[in-house]
């Protein structure tokens, strides 16, 4: 299984040297490609994902979207282990000097959307899941970040435990609610997720927090029927 995982990992270009094994693909996120993975180190399975480093544009995303998810730690955030370069480099904040970066992170085993492929959520479920959603949607604004892309597929559930976790912050920003400028927020980009009509400035919302949790909410209590 290995061997057929480490040809899965060369196919889709992924170089971290040995550590990791047993590849197999997960999915896209928004700056990159995601691959399961057994890490031999910590004797875990992970999710990685890979960002191409290709210009100054990318680089700008990747240290954005690398900035952001050092900082938050929540129990419904995915959680990142770490950030590597090349041949499982530590890129010690030096991301010029590689041309890729692997953004090592927990594993989930599905996300929302694939749950409600199968059908619709019992209201127990809807409502457990809409309330570690708010939690982490309340614990990511009170970080002034905003997310931007909240849709079933970056919505990831442990199905052992039912633990919900948001995830995928490649389009997410930074914002200082004290920031005096007026400002426009882009609109969520077009990644098949719903988007928001209202454009809402610094002074007059709190990044969009309020859309943010009200669509989801009523979205996930129209998926329960409740």
């Amino acid at each position: 299984m290995a061997e057929k995982g480490d040809g899965i990992a060369s196919v889709y270009g992924y170089d971290l040297g040995g550590r990791f094994v047993d590849f197999q693909p997960l999915g896209f996120g928004v700056n990159g490609l995601v691959l399961s993975a057994v890490d031999s180190r910590a004797r875990r399975k992970v999710a990685v994902k890979k960002i191409t480093l290709s210009d100054a544009r990318s680089m700008k995303h990747a240290l954005r979207e690398i900035k952001i998810i050092r900082r938050l730690d929540h129990d419904n955030i995915v959680k990142v282990y770490e950030v590597l370069g090349s041949k499982g480099a530590d890129l010690q904040g030096k991301l010029f000097k590689f041309s890729v970066a692997y953004v090592v992170q927990e594993y989930m085993e599905t996300d929302l959307a694939r749950l409600l492929e199968q059908g619709t959520l019992t209201e127990e479920h809807a409502k457990l899941f809409m309330y570690q959603l708010l939690r982490g949607l309340k614990y990511i604004h009170s970080a002034n970040v905003l997310h931007r892309d909240l849709k079933p597929a970056n919505i990831f559930i442990s199905t052992e435990d039912l633990v919900l976790k948001i995830g995928d912050f490649g389009l997410a920003r930074i914002v200082d609610q004290h920031y005096s400028h007026k400002v426009r927020l882009a609109r969520t980009a077009d990644t098949g997720g719903p988007c928001n009509p209202q454009e809402c400035s610094v002074f007059k919302r709190v990044f969009l927090a309020p859309v943010e949790s009200e669509d989801w909410g009523q979205y996930l209590g129209e998926a329960g029927g409740c």
